[in-house]
């Protein structure tokens, strides 16, 4: 059986089937501007615990909490730092979560046992309404099995969860591509955890000097205090090879002379090679590389590619949360 598909906006009764299904404890796939994301009611820990078994998650990477007003933020976290709500007051509704001192009645499941709780406001209006309807925060990782690329339409969740989900609302696709900047202000200064759609210089604008997370953080026994930090992300099924602008040819005719079906992925004019089984050139901005970065892994699936070589970006601007994702997503370097 195929997972049900509803689009809102021309199916009036779709918002509440959802609500009928969240109250009932059972996950619901809905859209944000940055990716599509599996919810079940923050505070229900049988329902987040079918979010896991769902994704086939790891128990220690914490959840993003998703809220409608401030008094639903005030609900999950027990205090809003200066930094904090400077940062709401300038990026939120959007693709920015913030940590922050969690409230006692937090599940322990949502945030692996942590004394904070990641939280943001969704922008997208059918995320807006399903959290005004339902008068409740949302826990939601990204709606697809954990390791895999994340969903940017309605199309890819199903995909992953074929026939295991009881709802995913169609919000098309979604606007961003990567998932939330996540920014820890629980402590004295402000901490970069994860990049994303706001830019370090869109944060340290607003708050000054933000520090940066290490690479290693969440590798050792601790849980992460941000999704997308201790275990490897977003791996489409092929090999994938980064090569700055000036090493594309050289990285696609390695690939393709080692056989197998190979695919090239953008952001500079591609080389003209013979033998590519995928080009996808997306070169207006790095807004647009970033918002189509998961859907050509996808693609690259559909393709039944062996290879798709992927051109990096200067870490600059948006151009450090698409490396950040293109890193995690590589395949390892044979020694």
């Amino acid at each position: 059986m195929s997972t049900p598909v509803r689009d809102p906006a021309s199916d009036p009764q779709a918002l509440a089937a959802a609500l009928a299904l969240l109250r009932a404890g059972e996950p619901v796939a809905f859209p944000t501007e940055t990716v599509y994301g599996l919810g079940a009611p923050a505070f229900d820990a049988d329902a987040v615990r079918r979010v896991f078994v769902l994704k086939q998650r790891p128990a220690d990477n914490p959840l993003i909490v998703h809220v409608a007003t401030p008094e639903m933020l005030h609900r999950v976290a027990r205090a809003v730092p200066p930094a904090a709500q400077a940062l709401i007051d300038a990026f939120w509704p959007g693709p920015l979560a913030l940590v922050l001192p969690r409230q006692p009645q937090v599940p322990d499941i949502v945030t692996a046992g942590l004394a904070t709780v990641a939280v943001r406001m969704p922008q997208h209006p059918v995320a807006q309404a399903l959290l005004e309807l339902l008068d409740e925060p949302l826990a939601a990782p990204s709606a697809n099995r954990s390791g895999r690329p994340s969903p940017t339409t309605a199309e890819h969740v199903a995909a992953d969860f074929d026939g295991l989900l009881a709802l995913v609302l169609d919000g098309g696709s979604t606007l961003h591509g990567l998932e939330s900047t996540v920014v820890d202000v629980s402590g004295p200064q402000p901490v970069l955890l994860r990049p994303g759609g706001i830019t370090l210089e869109e944060l340290e604008a607003v708050v000054g000097p933000v520090a940066r997370a290490g690479a290693a953080a969440g590798a050792g026994g601790e849980a992460a205090l941000s999704p997308g930090l201790r275990h490897r992300h977003y791996t489409p099924d092929c090999r994938v090879v980064l090569a700055d602008g000036a090493g594309l040819a050289g990285a696609c005719a390695a690939a393709l002379a080692g056989g197998g079906r190979v695919g090239l992925l953008c952001h500079s004019p591609a080389p003209q090679l013979a033998g590519l089984a995928l080009v996808r050139e997306v070169g207006a901005t790095l807004a647009e590389y970033g918002r189509q970065v998961f859907a050509v892994f996808r693609e690259a699936e559909r393709e039944r590619l062996d290879t798709l070589v992927v051109e990096t970006v200067p870490e600059q601007g948006l151009g450090l949360a698409i490396m950040d994702r293109l890193r995690r997503a590589a395949s390892p370097v044979p020694v």
